[in-house]
């Protein structure tokens, strides 16, 4: 049954929090999920928070606070002095303690790893704080099971034995050489079976996939998703072995990749969350409506151009929102398609294959449409030729809308800049501008204006 915080259960865990009842409290945590743990510390204030992370065992606590929002967490961790900080470190994997680190500042995050007492630990979190969060480096955990090609069978039980200490969970086991070279895996299957007395060399498996160090994390998300992996281990240019990367690690990289192009396209610059300050709202909201109020600006200024028109043909006037509109939708749908393309890397061939396809495709709806419009515009106007500009003007702002919607998030792509920023108010705004400059400009064509 799933754990449910009710009203009594905050109220009695407050009430315990004030009288100090400490022994109750901590039987009241024993054997609680950190999941749980960390739900509670988000339900509770402030001061009572500080107060569960002090008297719970750093090892229920340090899963805990990787369960929370990174803003709640590093609130949180500023709260507390470097060296209850470095406790809490010391029990999390190294992917966590650095991105835990990572979001203190520089001073802080100094001390804090100064009270580590764990040497080896220390030393991979600073090596991990060099990569890039987003690489494989970044994405790593330096703990996992290796072993030796030269080692015998019972030589390899012994010392998996003493690694799995300090392993969560034993994905794979990698087969090394003597100078920590990557070459292969070992199937559990074949270590139970075989004598105590083989080598390593004769019984492990060749093949393994890995990626490299400064490897970009969307492309280990993308070969572990082919090959449904697990594990995937990390080596350097000398194809050292280095660390692993699971499927937990990969799946909180997607979410946080889907979260932060969601908020691109829907015109949002940088990452917020709901309930940011004001000011960091604004910060990060108000560009892109610029961006809308200069198109917004633009379109006025063309239609100001064709003012003339727009008098003496007022039902040219009625339709504007709708050839915006049509537009701008067009637009978003193809880039929303080729940007998803791009995530899964399902994008393949040249960009002209591409603009053509979408050209085709923007044809057949546009034609599609535009004979709808034409005899609705003929029925009610009973005006063959304001149906005729208008429907012409739709088919052709479909095209054109479809192909700035499919070039522009590739062109990003190629300049090696995020293409998810193409789905939100910038091809909208485009495409209103292109699409009533197109329209404005057929209507007078063809009417002989």
């Amino acid at each position: 049954m799933a754990f449910e915080i009710s009203d009594i259960l905050l109220e009695d865990l407050k009430n315990h929090i004030k009288d100090g009842n400490d022994t109750t409290l901590l039987a009241l945590f024993e054997d609680m999920h950190h999941a749980d743990v960390a739900e509670i510390l988000d339900e509770v204030n402030w001061d009572e928070a500080v107060y569960l992370l002090r008297l719970l065992d750093s090892e229920t606590t340090s899963e805990a606070l990787m369960e929370l929002d990174e803003d709640v967490r590093e609130r949180l961790l500023d709260s507390l002095t470097p060296k209850e900080i470095a406790e809490e470190i010391e029990e999390m994997d190294t992917d966590d303690a650095v991105d835990a680190i990572a979001e203190l500042d520089e001073e802080i995050q100094e001390a804090v790893i100064e009270q580590i007492e764990d040497e080896e630990h220390k030393a991979d979190i600073r090596e991990m704080l060099q990569y890039d969060e987003d690489s494989a480096g970044g994405l790593m955990a330096k703990e996992l099971i290796r072993v030796k090609e030269t080692w015998t069978v019972a030589g390899c039980v012994r010392e998996m034995r003493r690694q799995a200490e300090e392993v969560t969970r034993v994905h794979s086991i990698y087969v090394v050489t003597k100078e920590d070279v990557l070459i292969g895996r070992l199937s559990l299957k074949d270590l139970l079976t075989s004598d105590t007395k083989t080598k390593i060399s004769e019984i492990y498996i060749p093949k393994v996939d890995s990626v490299h160090v400064n490897d970009e994390g969307e492309d280990v998300a993308n070969l572990m998703q082919k090959y449904d992996l697990e594990a995937i281990p990390v080596v350097d240019d000398e194809h050292k072995l280095l660390g692993r990367i699971t499927i937990d690690d990969i799946v909180d990289f997607i979410r946080d990749e889907a979260k932060e192009d969601y908020q691109l396209a829907a015109g949002i610059i940088q990452e917020v969350e709901a309930d940011d300050s004001i000011i960091e709202l604004t910060r990060a909201r108000l560009p892109w409506l610029f961006l809308g109020l200069l198109g917004g600006v633009g379109a006025a200024a063309i239609m100001g151009g064709f003012e003339k028109v727009l008098e003496e043909h007022y039902i040219l006037l009625l339709f504007t929102p709708l050839i915006a509109a049509m537009a701008g939708n067009v637009g978003v749908q193809s880039s929303a398609i080729i940007v998803q393309g791009l995530a899964n890397d399902d994008v393949k061939g040249s960009i002209a294959n591409r603009l053509l396809k979408e050209m085709l495709l923007a044809m057949l709806n546009g034609l599609a449409l535009s004979i709808v419009l034409f005899f609705f515009v003929w029925g009610w106007k009973d005006a063959i030729d304001y149906a005729l500009s208008i429907s012409i003007s739709l088919f052709v702002v479909i095209i054109v809308a479809g192909i700035i919607g499919t070039f522009i998030p590739l062109f990003l792509d190629k300049r090696g800049i995020d293409p998810a920023i193409a789905t939100g108010p910038f091809i909208t705004t485009s495409n209103d501008i292109f699409g009533i400059l197109i329209y404005l400009w057929i209507a007078k064509l063809i009417l002989g204006i």
